[in-house]
C-alpha cells in the first residue's frame, strides 16, 4: 500500500514535537535518570494525594500516592503502554487480523489511545480529507461526520443502505463513473476513502452482514480505496456469534477502526481506540502531540486497572450484561411500538446499538412536528433530517433512542407520538 497517496497536504507535513518525544524517552528510562529537558510540573504540588474508586461486584480501584503522581503526570501520546497491551491483545482476539502480523511499512496493525473515538475520527478525517475529495458513505449516517467532514470541503457521496447496511451493488453503481484502472493517475478524482458504522448504525441501527462486508472490501481493493470502519456499537450485538469485521478481513491493510468504550464502561471517561495500519496511525499520533498530548493519564490507568483486574473473559461477562440490558430496551421499544404506532409509522428492529429509526407516514418532513408538537407533549426524539448530507432537504424520519428511558416511560412516549 502506497500510503502517502491518501494523505492531505497538512498530514504529510506533521513532524514529531521534540518536546514530546523527550518526555516520552523520559518515562521510558530509569528512575534515576536526571532530566532537565521536560517541562512536565512536579506531581509534589498537586493536591490529590490517593483514590479508591469502587466497582460493581465488590471490586476497588486503588491508586496509592505514587500511582497518582503518575496518573496526574503527562504520559504517551499514543496511550499508556499497558492498556495499549492490553487492547491489542483484545483486539486480536476478537478479530484475528490478518495485518498483525505485516511488517511496518506494509501496513502492521497499530493502535492508539483517543480522547473518544469521535477524536479518532475526526483526527483520520483530517489525515485524509482536503478540498474537493469525493468522499463515500452511508446516508443517513452519524449527525458527528457530517459536522467533522463538512468543514473540510470535500463532497459527500450518498451510497444507498437498508436495514442491512451499505448495498454492494448501489456502491459497484456509484464506483462505475470511474475506470479502476485509471485511480492512480495524477488529477483522478475516484474516491479513495469509504466511511460506515457497521453495526448499529446511527441512527438507523442497521447492520452489516459479513457477506456485503466482503462485497464491499473487495470493491476498496479494487479501487485502492481505505475504509474507515466506525463500530461504536460493535459490543452492543444483541445475538451471537458477532459478525466478522472489515478488521478481520484485511489482507491490505486498507482498514482504519474506531472502537469506544463509552457505550460500555463510561461516555464521560473519553476513552477509544484507533486501529489501522501503522503509517497511518503514527500520522494520527502526530497530530495528537500537537493538539491534546494524549487522553487522561488518570482515565486510562483507571481503565486498565479494572481490564488487568477483570481479564479478556471478565470484560467479555461485562459486555454480556450490558448487552442483556439494551436487548430488554430494544424490545420494550418494539413492543410499545408495535402497539401505539403500526398505523403510524414504519421501522425495522435493530440488531445492534440505541436507536430506533422511524418512517412516518403521511408526513413529508419531521422538523416541524418534533420541534414544536412533539415537545409540547413533553417528548423529545431527533428529527431525520440532522443525520442527512442536505440537512434542509424534507425527511420523513425520526430517530428514538432506548437507552436511557424505562420501559414503562417509552411506552408512555410511544402513546404520546
Amino acid at each position: 500500500m502506497n500510503y502517502a497517496r491518501f494523505l492531505t497536504a497538512v498530514s504529510a507535513a506533521r513532524k514529531p514535537s521534540p518536546i514530546r518525544m523527550l518526555t516520552e524517552l523520559q518515562q521510558r528510562s530509569p528512575p534515576s535518570l536526571i532530566s532537565l529537558a521536560g517541562g512536565a510540573p512536579n506531581p509534589n504540588t498537586f493536591p490529590f494525594q490517593s483514590a479508591s474508586i469502587q466497582v460493581k461486584g465488590g471490586e476497588t480501584v486503588t491508586f496509592d500516592e505514587a500511582a497518582m503522581k503518575r496518573a496526574l503526570q503527562y504520559s504517551a501520546s499514543n496511550g499508556i503502554p499497558e492498556l495499549l497491551t492490553w487492547m491489542k491483545n483484545l483486539q486480536k482476539t476478537l478479530h484475528n487480523p490478518p495485518t498483525a502480523a505485516y511488517s511496518p511499512e506494509k501496513g502492521q496493525m497499530d493502535m492508539c489511545v483517543t480522547t473518544g473515538s469521535q477524536e479518532g475520527l475526526c483526527k483520520v478525517f483530517e489525515m485524509l480529507v482536503g478540498p474537493g475529495d469525493n468522499v463515500l458513505l452511508d446516508a443517513p449516517t452519524y449527525a458527528g461526520t457530517l459536522a467533522a467532514l463538512q468543514p473540510l470541503g470535500c463532497n459527500l457521496i450518498n451510497v444507498p443502505s437498508d436495514q442491512h447496511g451499505m448495498i454492494p451493488a448501489a456502491l459497484r453503481d456509484v464506483l462505475s463513473r470511474w475506470d479502476p484502472s485509471e485511480v492512480h493517475r495524477p488529477g483522478s478524482t475516484a474516491p479513495r476513502l469509504l466511511y460506515t458504522i457497521p453495526n448499529g448504525g446511527n441512527p438507523t441501527g442497521a447492520s452489516m452482514t459479513a457477506e456485503r462486508k466482503r462485497e464491499v472490501y473487495e470493491l476498496a481493493r479494487r479501487y485502492d480505496m481505505l475504509i474507515i470502519e466506525d463500530d461504536p456499537y460493535y459490543f452492543l450485538q444483541f445475538d451471537k456469534p458477532w459478525a466478522p469485521t472489515f478488521l478481520s478481513m484485511d489482507v491490505d491493510g486498507r482498514i482504519i477502526r474506531t472502537d469506544s468504550f463509552s457505550k460500555i464502561l463510561s461516555s464521560g471517561l473519553r476513552i477509544g481506540f484507533l486501529t489501522g495500519p501503522k503509517p497511518l496511525v503514527d500520522r494520527v499520533v502526530l497530530h495528537i502531540q500537537a493538539s491534546t498530548m494524549h487522553t487522561s493519564t488518570f482515565t486510562q490507568l483507571m481503565v486498565s486497572q479494572l481490564l488487568h483486574s477483570w481479564g479478556q473473559e471478565g470484560f467479555l461477562q461485562h459486555i454480556d450484561g450490558v448487552i442483556d440490558f439494551y436487548r430488554k430496551q430494544r424490545d420494550a421499544m418494539i413492543s410499545s411500538a408495535d402497539k401505539h404506532l403500526k398505523d403510524l409509522a414504519e421501522w425495522h428492529s435493530p440488531s445492534a446499538g440505541m436507536f430506533l429509526w422511524m418512517k412516518l407516514k403521511n408526513i413529508a418532513d419531521t422538523q416541524q412536528l418534533i420541534m414544536q408538537k412533539a415537545l409540547e407533549k413533553e417528548v423529545l426524539l431527533v428529527p431525520g433530517g440532522a443525520f442527512m448530507i442536505n440537512s434542509s432537504d424534507p425527511c420523513p424520519y425520526v430517530r428514538a433512542a432506548f437507552s436511557l428511558s424505562t420501559p414503562e416511560q417509552i411506552d408512555e412516549l410511544d402513546h404520546l407520538i
